[in-house]
């Protein structure tokens, strides 16, 4: 299971996602700081959830960042997020 593979299984349980995107693009970042050989280090999600509605940005931002916690600690450098209420 590659890690984008893995962000999304876990987000997916834990937001009871409508709809879930998650696409490495480590490539878009080549050279620059974060970025390591074989990619799996920046990433863009794209989700819609129940579990938005009523939060804010920042809030519905650190719900991922929370939930993501491990993920972020050991290797991922940068996330692109598109959030939205569903």
């Amino acid at each position: 299971m590659t890690k984008a593979e893995a962000i999304a299984a876990k987000l997916k349980t834990a937001l009871q996602t409508d709809f879930i995107e998650v696409l490495d693009v480590s490539h878009e970042h080549a050279g620059h700081g974060g970025w390591r050989e074989g990619g799996e280090t920046h990433f863009k999600l794209t989700i819609t959830s129940p579990q938005f509605n009523g939060k804010s940005r920042v809030q519905q931002h650190r719900m991922v960042n929370n939930l993501l916690a491990d993920e972020l600690a050991n290797g991922i450098h940068a996330l692109e997020m598109h959030l939205s209420a569903s």
